[in-house]
């Protein structure tokens, strides 16, 4: 099931599908790696949710709930 990036809790997986964001917004998030099939890791969250801090490609990178909200992820099953 897809949803949005930010709907994912700290230490949540997922695969991200797509990135809607229109112009430069758009441009710049896939510049910093957010591009589909990327796997991400939900590492932390301020204490009024915004920003989120995720974990891909062996960096950290932390992005505003309104760019996140561009970010169409697959949510990983945890593994047993």
């Amino acid at each position: 099931m897809s949803i949005s990036l930010r709907q994912l809790d700290v230490q949540d997986k997922a695969i991200i599908i797509s990135v809607t964001a229109p112009g430069e917004m758009g441009r710049r998030l896939r510049d910093m790696g957010l591009v589909p099939n990327t796997e991400i890791e939900i590492i932390g969250r301020a204490p009024l949710k915004d920003p989120v801090a995720l974990r891909l490609r062996g960096f950290t990178l932390t992005l505003r709930n309104n760019e996140a909200d561009h970010i169409t992820v697959e949510k990983k099953e945890p593994s047993a």
